[in-house]
């Protein structure tokens, strides 16, 4: 089931029900889009056309924090739990090892994403990466690193670019990657690469990541403005 909060549809489903729905996106073929939504990007898709249009287009939205979690709460359509990108990418990795499916890594620093590769191989064995590609480049590239994914015949591609950029590149090549599906996935390479520590997982359970993170990163104080300025949304909407 797909809800509505401030003109966006999100997916009400628990984690194991994503999984389940992007392996039938893999078995049916491509292309297909995920977008793990969060607050930032939520709101700025208020106020900018071409972001509403894409996650519309989308054909899974999940809740990736809790603000969004809470934000559908408000507007008296609960999602079931969180569902980020980084849990959903770890899920459908292990997924991946068991069906055979090929993954693609796109995305974060140079080396990022080769080291990324390493440690899911070593965690999940029988993994197939089919191959990874920074995400330093230009746009007059865009098209040719298009090209390598479907060389190498990726089925599921993680895009690390971080939003919007990755939901943006994500709408406009994955067709011509030949993948069956593209999950954006913000920063996850960082912190399977051993390069950016995850929170807890005791604040974690208590959905204190946000403010881990914001310890650790004080440059995200603009998704905390995000997630206020959502929330006052909510409120007049639903006062």
């Amino acid at each position: 089931m797909r809800v509505s909060v401030l003109g966006v549809g999100i997916d009400a489903l628990t984690m194991a029900e994503a999984v389940e729905r992007v392996a039938g996106f893999v078995k049916s073929g491509g292309p297909h889009r995920v977008i793990t939504l969060n607050p930032e990007f939520l709101y700025r898709a208020r106020f900018d056309g071409r972001l509403l249009a894409l996650v519309r287009r989308a054909d899974l939205v999940t809740a990736d924090g809790v603000g969004i979690v809470w934000a559908c709460r408000m507007a008296g359509r609960p999602v079931p739990e969180r569902v980020t990108g980084i849990d959903l990418m770890l899920s459908l990795v292990e997924r991946a090892a068991a069906e055979g499916w090929r993954v693609y890594l796109l995305g974060a620093a140079p080396g990022v994403a080769e080291e990324a590769a390493k440690r899911l191989i070593l965690h999940y064995p029988g993994l197939t990466v089919a191959g990874v590609h920074h995400g330093y480049f230009r746009e007059d590239e865009e098209a040719a690193v298009a090209g390598l994914v479907r060389k190498a015949r990726a089925d599921l591609l993680f895009v690390a670019l971080g939003a919007p950029k990755q939901e943006i590149w994500m709408d406009r090549y994955l067709e011509e990657t030949g993948a069956a599906a593209a999950v954006g996935v913000g920063g996850s390479f960082d912190v399977i690469a051993g390069r950016v520590k995850r929170a807890p997982a005791w604040m974690r359970r208590l959905h204190l990541e946000w403010l881990y993170r914001l310890l650790s990163e004080p440059s995200r104080w603009r998704r905390q403005v995000a997630c206020r300025s959502l929330r006052g949304r909510l409120l007049k909407n639903t006062g």
